[in-house]
Parts: C-alpha cells; sequence; structure tokens
C-alpha cells in the first residue's frame, strides 16, 4: 500500500447496527474496523476502475463480443486462406 497522498474520510450518521455488523465482520475476519473499511473501499474502487475499463470496449464490434468457438473458427478460416506457409492461398 502507497502512504504518500493518504486522505481521511468520514461517514456520518451511521446507525449503530450498521456499525456493529460491520465491528463484527472485522472481528471475525481478524481486522480492526478501520483495515476492513479501508479494503471495502479499496474493493470498491478497483471494481469501479475495472467497470470503467470495460466500458470504453462497449462499443467494438472486432470480435470482443464473440461467442466461445467463435475465435477459434475465425482463426482456422484465416490459416486456411493464408495456405501451409502462412502466404496466401
Amino acid at each position: 500500500m502507497h502512504n504518500e497522498c493518504m486522505v481521511a474520510l468520514q461517514i456520518r450518521d451511521v446507525p449503530e447496527e450498521v456499525r456493529d455488523a460491520l465491528a463484527t465482520q472485522a472481528k471475525a475476519r481478524g481486522q480492526s474496523l478501520q483495515a476492513y473499511l479501508l479494503e471495502l473501499v479499496e474493493t470498491q474502487a478497483r471494481r469501479l476502475r475495472n467497470t470503467a475499463a470495460l466500458d470504453r470496449f462497449a462499443g467494438r464490434s472486432d470480435g470482443t463480443r464473440s461467442l466461445p468457438g467463435e475465435s477459434a473458427a475465425e482463426l482456422d478460416d484465416q490459416r486456411e486462406q493464408r495456405g501451409p506457409w502462412g502466404s496466401a492461398a
């Protein structure tokens, strides 16, 4: 974990039962509440970055939406067209 540019987050008005449930889960995992919450926030941030990366490719039509087996069939077709030595048949 990087210690540079760390910020503090504060959440107000958390219901006691929510805090207790989170503290119980943290304890069950052998973590402090602070460590457990930081892990949750980091996990959510990773998911958001992954979703953003996937969204960048959403409209592509370059085979990214191929069904299983389609890519292999397409490769076989290309290889057949090239011939046995990699040149156009």
